[in-house]
């Protein structure tokens, strides 16, 4: 239900495929998710995707409801993606909701096809968010609007996602990937050593 492609320039891509369940993540998914996180610390850069119309709605609701939407998960995963040292996209290929959220605001860029939509109703389903969620979400969007899908429980579609500053770009459905191949380039291209200190910088 994780595919991984390894490409021989170091790009690494990533795509969650259970298009049946809305690519709804369960225990397993999650685990293999976090094991090729830390591996990919010799990856140039990563792209994380999604198969069929869904990028992921979150946790599988069966699973949820047998405590994975409170497992420390899903924080180690963000915190994973987030500490890679090469360029991270997120080609969100449909709708982003729940706690699929918190591996998207850990990427560096987020590209989105148009007719996606993002929500995040943790406080309505009475959990709390990821605990670096708020923050990542926060320093993209500012905190009002941060609050305005946190606790309004807004959902938004990509023309409001792309005026907040949530995703970066939008692409149509066939060259979604394309984009994020072409955005990774010069990163595959340029001394690992230099584009992770340049990384760096960035979040300084």
């Amino acid at each position: 239900m994780i595919a991984l492609d390894r490409g021989d320039d170091g790009l690494w891509t990533v795509t969650l495929d259970r298009p049946d369940k809305a690519n709804s993540l369960t225990p397993e998914m999650l685990e293999e998710l976090l094991r090729i996180a830390h591996a990919a610390t010799d990856a140039r850069a990563l792209i994380l995707t999604g198969r069929g119309r869904v990028f992921s709605a979150g946790a599988d609701l069966d699973a949820a409801r047998a405590g994975l939407a409170t497992s420390p998960l899903w924080e180690e995963l963000s915190s994973a993606i987030a500490a890679l040292p090469g360029l991270t996209i997120a080609a969100l290929n449909g709708t982003l909701a729940g706690g699929a959220m918190g591996m998207a605001l850990a990427c560096d860029l987020r590209l989105a096809v148009p007719v996606a939509k993002f929500f995040y109703p943790v406080m309505k389903l009475g959990y709390l968010p990821q605990p670096s969620d708020p923050g990542r979400m926060a320093a993209l969007i500012g905190p009002a609007r941060t609050k305005l899908l946190l606790m309004g429980g807004q959902k938004i579609d990509t023309e409001a996602a792309l005026s907040f500053g949530l995703i970066d770009r939008v692409c149509a459905p066939d060259t979604l990937l394309d984009e994020a191949r072409t955005i990774a380039a010069d990163t595959l291209a340029a001394d690992p050593d230099l584009a992770a200190r340049i990384k760096g910088m960035c979040s300084a």
